[in-house]
């Protein structure tokens, strides 16, 4: 007898690099390059150009805001927890013009836990930034390190009522020392345009840190000076 009974056709998950024109080794060396290394889009453009690819800055442009958060999602499971020490602190940079607080903030190994770019540095700003690494990390500090902004206490208190909120002078510098890496990485850059692809830069940066800084179990067998490669190259096979 016949079978009415229809089969269910299935086809794999379509690849994030469907219906780009170059190929996906092209689209993540030119983002790992831009998040890696002090350079301007234009400046990924012509490293590319000398070795045959023709690929303009807005495009490259187009590629870090596509796929740095879809690496780094992909990562996200090789992570290694965070400590249990955190250094908070905002910084301070330029988004068309006008100045955005970054709320950054780091362990005691020196892994980047989470950045937000802000228009406002209030209790509100401080709120969600918490919120959103303790939500992405599920871990909770039992120390968490400021500065003395007036809206933390009440922030904390909240959120973390179990950790002890540390301020002291110069118990910081850890985070603000770190912020100098930061900066040195947007001082090569022609401006950020907005809030959004600052966002994208600013943690994929961080990512990259983390990265070559061996806070996630990817490419644990490469040695030191090609893991990055190794590791971007692994993560890409995976969106």
């Amino acid at each position: 007898m016949r079978s009415s009974a229809r089969s269910c056709s299935w086809s794999a998950p379509s690849s994030a690099f469907s219906g780009f024109r170059f190929p996906p080794e092209v689209i993540v060396v030119a983002v790992r390059w831009y998040l890696r290394y002090n350079l301007s889009y234009r400046d990924v453009e012509e490293l590319l150009a000398e070795r045959g690819i023709e690929a303009d800055h807005v495009t490259v442009y187009r590629w870090v805001q596509r796929f740095t958060p879809l690496l780094a999602d992909a990562a996200r499971f090789a992570r290694r927890a965070p400590g249990d020490r955190w250094f908070v602190d905002e910084t301070y940079v330029k988004v068309a013009g006008v100045w955005r607080y970054v709320y950054r903030a780091i362990d005691q190994y020196g892994q980047v836990i989470d950045v937000l770019v802000s228009t406002r540095r209030d209790a509100a700003a401080a709120r969600r930034f918490f919120t959103r690494s303790l939500k992405a990390l599920k871990t909770v500090p039992v120390e968490v390190v400021t500065d003395a902004a007036a809206v933390y206490p009440v922030v904390l208190a909240d959120l973390l009522p179990a950790a002890w909120h540390h301020v002291e002078q110069y118990a910081n510098n850890p985070v603000e020392a770190d912020h100098s890496r930061l900066k040195q990485r947007l001082r090569s850059m022609r401006g950020l345009r907005t809030d959004r692809s600052a966002q994208t830069v600013i943690a994929g940066h961080a990512f990259v840190q983390n990265l070559r800084r061996g806070h996630y179990e990817i490419a644990a067998e490469t040695p030191t000076r090609l893991r990055l490669a190794a590791m971007f190259t692994e993560l890409a096979t995976a969106i």
